[in-house]
């Protein structure tokens, strides 16, 4: 559900054992709601509730319980998750807001171990970090389809400027015939009025004259027959030019395409296969991690006395416990697996080493990720080339059959005009048998007449051949503006899709300079100038390949007493700033996904670190931004924020 689809009105949010809390039931208005009270108040184990909702998997099931669930209801909407033990595993089901919360993970739901916010402080690639949510792989098929419809268009475009060059000699010749054909039905009359003339003065030898015009009118028969042989002999020749062309294009086309075994393709599925296979076992790592890390730090943020005294065991309980007890309590803990006190700080050591440890197994897998999208390509490539390999082959078949067939007809056509000829010759023999001296002159207009006969019936044929060859290039040529507006269409499409992960690195850097810009000027740190990422490219190694990458280059600014700028490393920024510097680079992330666009809320934690009034501030700037603003506070951070804004403690 779009977030701008929601109404902005109260939102009610009802938890039941997730966490540290039994149960709640409490509600939202729109703008910033405060949580404010002591540590291990189970303030985090509310933001966690609402990112429960949202469907996060970065909850709990509250350690005593074997089911639990939250539901938050927006509008006339309601959206539930429910919780159960299973053995050592806890299986989630229900309705949340969100199919897919990466980009709420990572952009909106700023607890102290977010990624995004965790970035600056660790040093971590801030690139791979904005860019983690891009299908890149998606944009990388759409661009293989795009530019195979461009290839096939452009071979269009290419075969009809072919044709149109062909064009004016076409035209050149059809005014040539016509011309030629003019010329032929001008001595075509011009002989039967002389026939005329000349019968109409012969009389005599009638029967013999009778069967001399029909010798003759045979030899016309015979004759237009063989020229309809010829012209049907031609024909196929040139089908045959047309289709030893198109064998020699596509035989280029199938030596420039290499021959791949299928092996290939096998080989790079078990690569694939054994990769995800991995993957996913880290993944699985991973999820153990976040549940230990996860259940520790709620254990660690507030265990109840109750729990404190049922791990101690009896004795501790009865002897109501000795005052160096009570001085130990501050600094020590009761561990949740034997029940002995340990100190706190071996605790928080421990979960800093699983940290740590999910930190390494999420770099593992995102590699892991990267070199299954470059296979991935690399098959469809492979794939791509064999399909195009496949129809050529199969076209080339279709062409030596075709050859064949025609083939056979010409020899077909040859063997029929040989016959022809002989029956000609005969014809010819018998009129010349025929002919009488007296007349012989008119034999021989006949003759001449015959022959321009035989020549117009070529010329009125070869004319019409010319007339259709254009008409049929003209028709073609009228494709030509529609395939070329398909290719520019195609060409912008592979433009955007090209220049979309650029645009977004650059619109990441824009947000996050201008949004730093701001927050510096109004929380005014002492000789803290700007802080500022600059984007570069370098030629880094991906998988089994060098490829050139955009790079996140963080800089930090300041002044010294004189006034005077200089540049100051990262690692010297102070605990608040980088904790301001982290939570900006998440709101950029934030702006630039529009993760406004699908969530409503955004929560932050743990801000210990920013002094009280600097707090305020943020929490303002942050306001402007987020439909629902929640933010854990200590009590005397709280009594800094705007006291118009909502308080809520969950303890």
């Amino acid at each position: 559900m779009s977030s701008k689809q929601m109404p902005k009105s109260q939102v009610h949010l009802l938890v039941e054992n997730i966490g540290g809390i039994d149960g709640l039931s409490t509600s939202f208005e729109p703008g910033v709601t405060v949580l404010a009270g002591r540590n291990a108040t189970n303030r985090t184990s509310l933001l966690r509730s609402i990112m429960a909702a949202h469907g996060s998997d970065g909850v709990a099931l509250k350690g005593d319980a074997d089911e639990g669930f939250v539901e938050l209801t927006i509008g006339d909407k309601s959206y539930t998750r429910t919780f159960e033990r299973q053995g050592n595993s806890v299986v989630t089901d229900g309705n949340p807001v969100l199919d897919d919360t990466e980009l709420a993970d990572l952009f909106a739901f700023l607890l102290e171990t977010n990624d995004a916010r965790r970035a600056v402080a660790n040093e971590n690639d801030l690139r791979d970090l904005i860019m983690r949510p891009v299908d890149v792989e998606s944009i990388n098929e759409e661009i293989n389809v795009l530019q195979q419809q461009k290839r096939e268009i452009s071979n269009e475009l290419s075969t009809l400027s072919n044709l149109s060059e062909k064009l004016p000699s076409l035209e050149q010749r059809r005014t040539k015939l016509q011309d030629e054909i003019a010329e032929k039905e001008t001595g075509l009359a011009e002989k039967e009025r002389e026939v005329e003339e000349y019968d109409a003065t012969v009389s005599e030898q009638r029967e013999a004259e009778s069967e001399l015009e029909s010798k003759l009118g045979e030899l016309r028969d015979k004759r237009r027959e063989i020229d309809d042989v010829d012209r049907r002999i031609q024909t196929e020749k040139q089908s045959l030019n047309a289709l030893d062309s198109e064998r020699d294009v596509l035989q280029d086309d199938a030596e420039e395409l290499p021959d791949l075994a299928g092996g290939q393709v096998n080989e790079i599925d078990s690569q694939i296969s054994r990769l995800r296979t991995r993957r996913q076992e880290i993944q699985s790592t991973i999820n153990e991690l976040q549940s230990v890390i996860q259940f520790n730090e709620e254990m660690l943020s507030g265990t109840s006395s109750d729990v404190v005294e049922a791990l101690r065991g009896s004795e501790s309980s009865e002897s109501g416990g000795s005052v160096t007890d009570q001085l130990l309590a501050d600094e020590q803990v009761v561990c949740w697996t034997c029940g002995s006190e340990v100190d706190q700080e071996e605790i928080e050591s421990t979960i800093e080493r699983l940290r740590s440890l999910r930190e390494e197994k999420l770099d593992e897998s995102r590699s892991f990720k990267q070199e299954l999208s470059e296979l991935q390509d690399e098959k469809s490539t492979y794939e791509q080339r064999q399909r195009e390999r496949d129809r050529i082959e199969g076209r080339l078949s279709e062409i030596e059959s075709e050859q064949h067939t025609r083939e056979e007809r010409i020899e077909e056509l040859k063997e029929r005009r040989e016959d022809l000829e002989d029956d000609i010759d005969s014809l010819e023999e018998t009129v010349d048998e025929l002919e009488i001296e007296e007349h012989g002159e008119l034999l021989d207009l006949h003759r001449e007449a015959n022959q321009i006969e035989y020549d117009l019936r070529r010329l009125r044929s070869d004319l019409e051949d010319a007339e259709d060859e254009i008409a049929s290039i003209e028709e073609k040529l009228n494709e030509r503006d529609e395939l070329e507006a398909d290719r520019d269409d195609i060409d912008e499409e592979l433009n955007e899709l090209r220049t979309r992960i650029e645009r977004l690195e650059s619109e990441a850097v824009k947000e996050f300079n201008t949004h730093m810009d701001e927050v510096l000027d109004v929380l005014e740190y002492k000789n803290l100038e700007r802080i500022w990422i600059e984007r570069t490219e370098q030629r880094v190694r991906e998988g089994r390949k060098k490829v050139t990458k955009s790079v996140f280059e963080l800089h930090v600014i300041r002044t010294n007493e004189e006034g005077v700028s200089y540049e100051d490393s990262i690692a010297h920024l102070s605990e608040s700033e980088r904790e301001v510097t982290g939570l900006v680079f998440a709101l950029a992330g934030y702006l630039i996904h529009e993760v406004y666009e699908t969530v409503p809320f955004m929560v932050l934690d743990s801000l210990e670190a920013i002094d009280a009034a600097r707090i305020s501030r943020l929490v303002d700037y942050f306001a402007d931004y987020a439909d629902y603003l929640v933010v854990a506070l200590l009590e005397g951070d709280a009594q800094a924020v705007d006291s118009s804004y909502p308080r809520y403690s969950p303890a």
